[in-house]
């Protein structure tokens, strides 16, 4: 996701400086850390112990690599400015709004980035809004729940439940399970997939992110509807990029080879594009997407197919960690082909549980 906040920048910034502004626009960015911050959050940035501050809110460590990559500055901003509440947070965490201007904030968050030493750790600026087909190049941990409903004049469809593990600073695992269902007996589970995803590039002053890896799709259903029948191999290579103005670009491109069987060999190409609007500076985000899918048959007929699929995610609670992206798979190279409306609901669950972050 997307645009969201681990559970412990709800301490972010708690001082007893709060209400006076002592700080100069001349003030460095390491002073001004030192001045506002250090008080609570330590001069080496991994908080200072219970004894010092004087109660038991464990405070965040920004020395920890594994929490302080994973969320853009615009998260870490609305809650230093806002405080707590914005993302549902304790309102130990006062807001720094009227204490510090935008730029001073900008100043001490530059300062901060400098604890996490360890440059393999993408920055969260990257984890932009997942499309619903193309794979990102940010290694993420998500729950992400799909629902594929055709419209023809067979009700079938398949819902899949996705599991998405980060494995240090750029490899994820990923294990899909799909459920297919419709009008006639075909009904259960589909084939199961186990992929592996590692991000090679990312280079956050050009705003460019590159990840390669692979999935083993396994003849778990049977192929009467349910599955393909045989074990597939899926390389693929995923690319980001970010724009101005909360705009990103996606593409991803992959092989689907089949290991004995039936099932065609396809080379596929997926390309997205989106940007994001918030209700008020640090509210709801909307994100419209628009997403291209060609597939070229590489078995005898040569066949391409060409589909074109509009969607809109939105970000369903305060913490903006559990998501909703609708839209609909419309057939381009095919005027008899019946669109399919597809939905996903999305949980990052590093930044808490369901059910947390809903109120303020």
């Amino acid at each position: 996701m997307a645009r969201h906040v681990s559970y412990r920048i709800a301490t972010f910034f708690l001082t007893v400086l709060l209400a006076v502004p002592v700080w100069a626009s001349t003030d460095n960015d390491a002073s001004l850390y030192e001045r506002a911050c250090a008080a609570c959050h330590g001069d080496d940035g991994r908080g200072r112990s219970p004894d010092e501050v004087g109660f038991d809110m464990p405070l965040p460590d920004f020395s920890d690599c594994a929490f302080a990559s994973r969320e853009p500055d615009a998260d870490w901003f609305a809650v230093i400015h806002e405080g707590g509440p914005v993302r549902a947070f304790d309102r130990m965490m006062p807001a720094f709004g009227n204490a510090l201007s935008a730029n001073e904030i900008q100043a001490v968050l530059r300062h901060v980035r400098t604890f996490c030493t360890n440059r393999d750790w993408p920055r969260g600026e990257f984890n932009v809004p997942r499309p619903i087909f193309t794979e990102k190049a940010f290694p993420e941990d998500e729950i992400v729940v799909t629902a594929a409903l055709d419209s023809g004049s067979e009700t079938a469809g398949e819902i899949e439940v996705l599991y998405e593990k980060r494995i240090g600073p750029r490899g994820m695992v990923e294990l899909a399970l799909p459920f297919t269902y419709g009008s006639d007996s075909t009904n259960g589970i589909g084939d199961v997939a186990l992929g592996y995803k590692h991000t090679v590039h990312h280079d956050l002053e050009s705003g460019s992110i590159v990840a390669a890896g692979a999935e083993v799709v396994l003849p778990t259903g049977d192929d009467d509807g349910l599955g393909q029948g045989s074990t597939v191999v899926e390389p693929f290579v995923t690319y980001g990029r970010l724009l101005p103005g909360d705009t990103f670009v996606q593409a991803e491109a992959l092989a689907e080879i089949a290991l004995g069987g039936n099932t065609t060999d396809e080379a596929v190409l997926r390309l997205a594009a989106g940007k994001t609007w918030t209700e008020g500076p640090f509210g709801r985000a909307w994100t419209p997407i628009a997403e291209m899918l060609v597939a070229r048959d590489l078995d005898g007929d040569d066949r391409t197919r060409i589909d074109f699929v509009p969607q809109v995610q939105v970000s369903l609670n305060t913490r903006q960690h559990v998501l909703l992206n609708i839209g609909v798979r419309i057939p381009v190279d095919d005027a008899d082909g019946d669109p399919q409306f597809v939905v996903y609901l999305l949980w990052d669950w590093f930044d808490g549980g369901f059910f947390d972050g809903w109120g303020r």
